[in-house]
């Protein structure tokens, strides 16, 4: 029997993450007992457990957003504390309670959940007397605090490293898709042959968007971060490559396209289509090169040159068959990964 993916994440979360989530625990359960003996304080750890997150500005966001919740959920248990006094089904008319407000607000799902949760504890763990509402805010902030300290102190992530990752791995495929189109267009192809282009073609796609994820998710770690200084240039130069890449990406899987739908066996006979080849090649090796100069290569290619290829636009003779269409759209294309490369847009 497979465990259903919806309770496994795709990868673990990094082991230091578990180490600052427990320590931020741990640390508020004993503050907080210490200055509330009376209680437990299961407030303040479950505050200090959500607020670590991978992101100094994300624990701030949760911070908020636990802050809020439990406040506005307290204030509902004391005052229907007040109203209708203590027997057992006020649990779950303050839960209904808290829930319609936080919809009544727009507050966010966590909000809104955190609002119910802290108005059911309070009135089950607890009373609804102003002094132990009073208490348990503190006690929450006591928590949150601790947080929000735990992870700015303790080696705070900076997400560069998948941003490199990615952007490399894209970089690498954008090129050997170009090779790949510069070896099929002088040749004669299978259906077979024209079907894997498309899809290996089509695979930039999905790599472009994880590549974009994780460059925001690494500018998003920098944020209100100690360590963002040494990394900030870093991931701008990332942004910037990849800001060249994504057009580039578009247009080879519109030349992929449309060198499949319009091939036929007699295209590789256009002296255009091999002078076309040449230059995809040279794109290729542009993109190589950009890649390895933003030093986000996952493996440097020592037959690299450090010289750009494409040193000057492409000059042909119009077509003398009927492939004038996919020449021209080629030819285009072509143009634009050019601009790109060259910054000539």
């Amino acid at each position: 029997m497979r465990i259903p993916v919806a309770i496994r994440a795709a990868r673990r979360s990094p082991l230091l993450q578990v180490v600052k989530s427990a320590a931020a625990t741990i640390a508020a359960w004993l503050i907080a007992g210490w200055v509330f003996p009376a209680q437990l304080p299961v407030f303040a750890a479950i505050a200090a457990l959500l607020v670590v997150q991978p992101s100094v500005n994300q624990s701030l966001s949760k911070a908020l957003e636990r802050s809020i919740g439990v406040i506005a959920g307290v204030v509902i248990a004391l005052g229907l504390g007040w109203l209708l006094g203590s027997p057992g089904w006020i649990v779950l008319l303050a839960v209904v309670v808290a829930m319609l407000a936080a919809w009544a607000f727009r507050a966010s799902p966590g909000t809104g959940n955190q609002v119910a949760i802290s108005a059911m504890l309070v009135l089950a763990l607890g009373s609804s007397t102003p002094e132990y509402a009073v208490a348990r805010i503190v006690e929450t902030l006591i928590g949150v605090a601790i947080g929000i300290v735990v992870n700015a102190l303790i080696v705070p992530p900076v997400l560069t490293a998948p941003a490199r990752r990615d952007l490399g791995l894209l970089g690498s495929e954008l090129a050997a898709s170009l090779d790949r189109l510069a070896a099929a267009l002088p040749h004669p192809q299978t259906p077979e042959k024209l079907q894997e282009l498309m899809v290996e073609v089509r695979l930039l796609r999905p790599m472009k968007d994880a590549a974009a994820a994780s460059i925001a998710a690494g500018e998003e770690s920098l944020t209100l971060n100690p360590r963002s200084a040494a990394h900030r240039a870093q991931l701008r130069e990332m942004r910037a490559l990849l800001d060249r890449l994504s057009p580039i990406v578009t247009q080879t899987i519109g030349m992929t396209r449309a060198y499949f739908d319009h091939y036929d066996d007699t295209i590789g006979q256009e002296p255009a289509v091999h002078a076309i080849a040449d230059q995809l090649r040279r794109a290729g090796h542009d993109v190589r090169l950009a890649v390895q100069i933003a030093d986000v290569a996952p493996e440097p290619d020592a037959l690299t040159s450090a010289i750009p290829a494409l040193t000057s636009p492409l000059v042909i003779t119009p077509p003398a068959s009927g492939h004038w269409i996919l020449i021209g759209s080629l030819m285009e294309d072509l143009r634009r990964i050019r601009g790109e490369l060259v910054g000539d847009t």
